[in-house]
């Protein structure tokens, strides 16, 4: 359920909206990375769901672009 909220709060955002959060969410990915590296991540499944969140939104501008 918490996915089709997160899809449609995307759908609803404009082309430069999903850009600023995409951006955010590499930060945040590269962020998490380097904290597993470092042994300092607590919740490693963190990284699965930016990954999966980064490909939701870049689908979403796709879908947009069309």
């Amino acid at each position: 359920m918490k996915n089709k909220k997160y899809l449609e709060d995307l759908n609803q955002k404009t082309a430069a909206e999903l850009s600023e959060d995409l951006v955010t969410a590499k930060k945040e990915l590269f962020n998490l990375r380097f904290q597993n590296a470092t042994n300092q991540l607590d919740n490693t499944a963190r990284i699965r769901e930016v990954r999966k969140n980064i490909a939701r939104i870049q689908t979403v501008l796709t879908q947009k672009a069309q």
